[in-house]
């Protein structure tokens, strides 16, 4: 029994941990800088909007690499606006072909940007029902109700990565039917870097997915307010 439980917590771990940590060093393998590369990630993301003739839209530096569909702008990070990286190169791309897609009217980027919202209230109410859930359990000392409203934050966490799962199409879109495209015929890499640029696009497309799937952690913990 020891055995299987360890061997059930290591398959969580990988399950849980394993795609963020694979994201983070996809990133960080292609990081290095390259002098000999024409322009910093922000230099490239202003290009790509203005030959799309989104020149209204501005590229900003950020703590995260994203584009805001409300405000309508393209945000790097500080090392993928100024560096001169593979990385920097493939997530600006990737960036700029989320603001392609809002530009041609993209539904299912739309339909993300309508209910963000809701997924959010969907977490906060998870994180109130953590709250409460030994509050419950101490009070009331009711297992039939403590085991519902662990049922129910459990289903309030998931919503987040089922949304993300849902959404990934937008993701992949950006990374492979517009970024990648963009980046070979307009050889803004060479052919020996474009293997390194598909990895780094493709750990893009996967970053919030991955990062949903901490809520599973959350999710564990609410197991062990079950008194059986």
């Amino acid at each position: 029994m020891p055995v299987l439980l360890a061997l059930s917590a290591s398959l969580l771990f990988a399950l849980v941990f394993g795609p963020q940590w694979w994201v983070r060093r996809a990133m960080q393998q292609h990081a290095a800088e390259r002098p000999d590369l024409p322009g910093t990630g922000g230099e490239l993301a202003r290009h790509l909007l203005d030959l799309s003739r989104l020149e209204h839209v501005p590229v900003e530096i950020a703590p995260t690499d994203h584009f805001d569909p409300v405000a309508n702008v393209v945000r790097l990070s500080p090392r993928n606006y100024d560096g001169r990286s593979i990385t920097a190169v493939a997530v600006a791309a990737h960036e700029v072909s989320h603001a392609l897609q809002h530009a041609a009217g993209n539904r299912l980027l739309a339909a993300r940007v309508r209910f963000a919202p809701l997924v959010r209230g969907f977490e906060f109410a998870a994180g109130m029902v953590m709250l409460t859930a030994p509050v419950v359990l101490v009070f009331i000392k009711s297992p039939v109700l403590l085991a519902l409203q662990v049922g129910v934050g459990i289903a309030l966490l998931g919503v987040r990565l089922v949304f993300h799962l849902l959404t990934l199409p937008v993701e992949l879109d950006a990374s492979f039917r517009r970024a990648l495209p963009i980046l070979e015929s307009g050889r803004f890499l060479d052919a020996r870097d474009m293997p390194g640029a598909r990895t780094v696009l493709r750990a893009a497309a996967l970053t919030y997915v991955a990062s949903s799937l901490v809520a599973l952690v959350n999710i564990a913990r609410f197991r062990r307010l079950l008194p059986f």
